[in-house]
């Protein structure tokens, strides 16, 4: 006989809710894993970056603490633990640490397409003569012997296959002079750097 107390079926609908509104287990091991790949995250991040990420105090100090250890296996234990640290986070909570990780991605292209337009005015300047007539026209605090001998140099070096000494020390100069600029003018967007180190 049917209990009354049940649906016409024999079970009540409240127990298959509940069953469906817990993630499967091969969910659960999914979100654990990204938790604990996003806590190796943080762990390689740098440590200034770390910090300006909005988290609770524990897991920050679970994940300074893990960047210190050096001993293999102190440092795989100290992850499993951020691993566990970070499955204590609502989602909300997560969200907010994966839009800072998000930006860092960003910031890293820009920079990267900085380095780039500076590696291209170099190039330049190995080149080109003008191009250092026009450098110094802009910059003209810049030492102009120091930097013919470096540009001479660097042209020798790549002749003889010797080590870039002075090919690196004008990628250094240009950098200094980009970073001067973007100060002068208040702007801390790596993407400006970039572009205007490339309009040469």
């Amino acid at each position: 006989m049917v209990n009354p107390n049940r649906g016409a079926v024999g079970f009540s609908s409240s127990e298959f809710e509940e069953e469906y509104e817990r993630p499967s287990k091969s969910e659960a091991k999914r979100q654990s894993n990204a938790l604990q790949k996003m806590g190796e995250t943080l762990v390689e991040a740098p440590r200034d970056r770390v910090k300006r990420v909005p988290m609770p105090e524990d897991v920050l100090e679970a994940i300074l603490m893990c960047q210190t250890i050096t001993n293999h296996e102190g440092r795989r234990r100290q992850l499993q633990f951020v691993g566990k640290k970070m499955r204590t986070l609502d989602e909300e909570e997560v969200a907010l640490i994966q839009k800072a990780i998000d930006s860092w991605k960003g910031a890293s292209k820009s920079e990267t397409a900085a380095m780039h337009a500076l590696e291209r005015r170099r190039e330049k300047l190995l080149a080109d003569d003008n191009a250092l007539t026009t450098l110094l026209a802009e910059n003209p605090q810049l030492e102009v012997q120091h930097l013919r001998t470096l540009i001479r140099n660097a042209r020798k070096e790549q002749a003889e296959n010797k080590p870039p000494k002075a090919y690196r020390e004008i990628f250094q100069i240009l950098k200094q002079l980009e970073a001067d600029k973007r100060k002068a003018a208040g702007i801390a967007d790596d993407e400006d750097a970039g572009t205007d180190a490339d309009d040469e």
